[in-house]
């Protein structure tokens, strides 16, 4: 084990735990699965077919933190939306 400032680190340990925490994707990281998807699939790219990916992948989520997960990149689509329609008004 090191030391830092008098203090043992388990490098290793520290490393297993980040990425036990870290079991799902980034947003970013689903955005671009579904896009792929969809691009690959040769539909539009757009709100729609997004929102329809999510929640399908929102019926099939294995736990609360995955729906929780894609509830917030729904939230995304329409939070987006409502803030380009206050801006137009």
């Amino acid at each position: 084990m090191q030391q830092h400032n008098g203090v043992a680190v388990d490098s290793a340990g520290a490393i297993s735990r980040y990425f036990a925490k870290a079991n799902l994707p980034t947003q970013q990281e689903t955005l671009g699965e579904i896009v792929t998807e969809i691009l690959s699939d040769g539909r539009n790219l757009n709100r729609k077919s997004l929102c329809t990916k999510l929640l399908k992948r929102l019926e099939k989520a294995a736990g609360p933190e995955e729906e929780k997960h894609y509830n917030a990149l729904i939230g995304l689509l329409f939070e987006s939306r409502e803030s380009t329609a206050s801006t137009e008004r």
